[in-house]
C-alpha cells in the first residue's frame, strides 16, 4: 500500500511539474488551446523521437530533371480571398508547406518564420493549411491568420485552406507537386503536416523533405543557399 501511495505521489507531482512547464513554454502564446499548448511545449521532445525512431524524415533531391509544365504559370488565392500568381516568384527560390495548428509539427511555424526573416531576400515560404491529416486543421481562414499572426508572427504568405493529399479535390499547386508528368520527376505526396517542397528559381523543383526535417536544419538550409 506505501508503495502504491508513493507512486501515485510521484505520478501527481509529474503532472503538477509537467502542466508547468506546459505554462512557461507558453507564456507569450494567445488564442491556443490546451491541446496546442501541450503541442508546443512537448515539441522539441517529439522532434527527437521522431528522428531516433526514424519517422518522417525522408528527403529526396532532384539535379537535373525539369518540369514538363512551368511552376510560374500557377495560381493560388491568399488566406485573404487576394489571388497570389506564381509569376512573381520567379528569380526566388519557394518553399512550399502544407501547415496545421492542431500538429506536433505546428511549432515549425517559428521555425518558418525564423527562416523566412534570414532569407527573405532570395526565399519565399507559402504556406497552404489542409485538413487532410487527423483533422488537425478544422479552423476558418480567418481562425487560422489570427493564430498564425498572434502566436508565430508569422509574415509570410498564407493560402485558403484546400486539399493538399492525393484526391479529386487536390489543390492544382499539390498536382503540380506531387505528379511526375507535371513536374517532371516527383510522385511523393505529403506526408503529414509540414511536409515541405523546395523550387529553385527558374521553377525546378528540387527537394522534397518529411515533417521531421526542420525548416532550420542544416540539410534544408543548404539546398536553399546551393547556387
Amino acid at each position: 500500500m506505501k508503495k502504491l501511495k508513493r507512486f501515485t505521489l510521484v505520478i501527481v507531482l509529474l503532472l503538477f511539474a509537467f502542466a508547468g512547464y506546459v505554462e512557461i513554454v507558453n507564456r507569450n502564446s494567445e488564442n491556443m488551446n490546451y491541446r496546442q499548448k501541450v503541442l508546443k511545449a512537448v515539441y522539441p521532445a517529439w522532434m527527437w523521437f521522431t528522428k531516433l525512431t526514424g519517422k518522417n524524415v525522408e528527403a529526396i533531391s532532384n539535379e537535373n530533371k525539369k518540369p514538363t509544365i512551368p511552376f510560374h504559370s500557377l495560381n493560388a488565392v491568399m488566406n485573404s480571398g487576394e489571388p497570389f500568381r506564381f509569376e512573381q516568384l520567379k528569380g526566388k527560390k519557394v518553399l512550399i508547406v502544407n501547415t496545421a495548428s492542431n500538429c506536433g509539427y505546428t511549432q515549425q511555424y517559428e521555425e518558418l518564420q525564423n527562416l523566412y526573416e534570414r532569407y527573405k531576400n532570395k526565399l519565399v515560404i507559402l504556406a497552404f493549411p489542409a485538413n487532410d491529416f487527423k483533422e488537425q486543421e478544422k479552423g476558418s481562414d480567418e481562425e487560422i491568420a489570427a493564430f498564425c499572426k498572434l502566436n508565430y508572427g508569422v509574415s509570410f504568405p498564407l493560402m485558403k485552406k484546400s486539399v493538399v493529399i492525393k484526391n479529386g479535390q487536390q489543390h492544382p499547386v499539390y498536382q503540380w507537386l506531387t505528379d511526375s508528368s507535371r513536374n517532371g520527376w516527383n510522385q511523393k505526396a505529403p506526408s503529414w503536416n509540414f511536409s515541405k517542397y523546395l523550387v529553385d528559381e527558374q521553377g525546378v523543383l528540387r527537394n522534397y523533405f518529411d515533417p521531421s526535417v526542420s525548416p532550420l536544419s542544416a540539410e534544408l538550409i543548404n539546398s536553399i543557399e546551393k547556387n
